[in-house]
């Protein structure tokens, strides 16, 4: 199953008493399935997976894997499962934990906090390659984890035949650039990040793994259709469209805004602590987004029909 087009990287709803929202998971997936998004990502970053316990991690993963079609062999879009951890036993253990709840792919970001030489990322990812149980896609977010895997480091790990591809949340045309000449049927190369995902789609980038696409897969959909279609006028007018959420899913720490925007359309309540609950300031901007995001998905569901 080929990883391209529109991933959304999901968030995890929870009830306003802290527990798992199992009824809005449900939901949430079903509403991705219906838009047309081409894979999903469970317990990553935006899905708060510092935050889940085991069991709660891997109950997250089968409902997945049972909502998009429960056996690989039925399934019609991938289920990623984000299992990077600080330390490398740790990223193998939750890669089997995955794989053993139904995942078809590890979403596995560079060490956060640790700062491992590049040395270090190539033995680390190439360990858990090869003892974790699942095929594995390298997540750069240097913002986030303050280690930044090298062009010249993923050249060494894309030819290993269980590292399948790259989500790379570096915004500058640069890295894409160097990256780009990787690509494979064998290993893809996928934009972190929305605000620049267009261009690195219309530059021969695979797909896009999506924040912003939790509350809009239609929306988000429609956008990856274009840019990889080469559609450079219709991709870059209808990522206009969307600019107002790029720049709102920026206001405060993914993914308190785009939990703000789900809790508005009737997913979930609530985030886990230290993080909090979209500030005051920003309810207002919210409250409009969550208006236009359901035009947006009308429109893009129509454009979709139309097709």
């Amino acid at each position: 199953m080929s990883l391209h087009g529109c991933i959304t990287a999901l968030a995890t709803p929870f009830l306003p008493t802290g527990e798992l929202d199992l009824d809005a998971w449900r939901r949430l997936l079903k509403q991705q399935l219906d838009g047309g998004v081409q894979g999903v990502v469970v317990a990553g970053s935006t899905g708060e997976a510092a935050a889940l316990t085991d069991d709660e991690y891997e109950t997250l993963i089968r409902i997945a894997a049972e909502v998009i079609g429960g056996p690989v062999s039925k399934r019609i879009i991938p289920v990623l499962a984000g299992t990077g951890m600080m330390n490398t036993a740790k990223t193998i253990a939750a890669t089997r934990r995955a794989a053993a709840a139904g995942a078809e792919y590890a979403l596995v970001v560079t060490p956060p906090y640790v700062r491992p030489t590049q040395a270090g990322l190539l033995a680390h990812y190439r360990a858990v390659a090869e003892q974790g149980g699942l095929p594995v896609v390298l997540y750069n977010v240097p913002g986030r984890t303050g280690t930044d895997l090298l062009p010249e480091t993923v050249a060494e790990l894309a030819p290993h035949p269980n590292i399948v591809g790259i989500k790379e949340a570096r915004a500058d045309a640069e890295r894409m650039a160097a990256l780009l000449p990787l690509k494979s049927k064998d290993f893809a190369v996928l934009s972190g990040d929305d605000p620049s995902a267009a261009r690195s789609m219309l530059d021969g980038a695979d797909g896009l793994i999506s924040v912003g696409s939790n509350a809009l897969p239609a929306s988000f959909r429609r956008l990856c259709d274009l840019a990889r279609g080469g559609d450079r006028a219709a991709a870059e007018a209808w990522d206009a469209q969307l600019a107002d959420f790029h720049a709102f899913h920026g206001v405060e720490p993914n993914p308190i805004p785009v939990k703000a925007l789900l809790q508005r359309l009737g997913f979930g309540s609530g985030l886990r602590l230290p993080l909090l609950p979209l500030s005051a300031a920003h309810h207002a901007t919210a409250d409009r987004l969550a208006v236009l995001a359901k035009a947006l998905e009308e429109q893009a569901g129509a454009a979709a029909l139309a097709a």
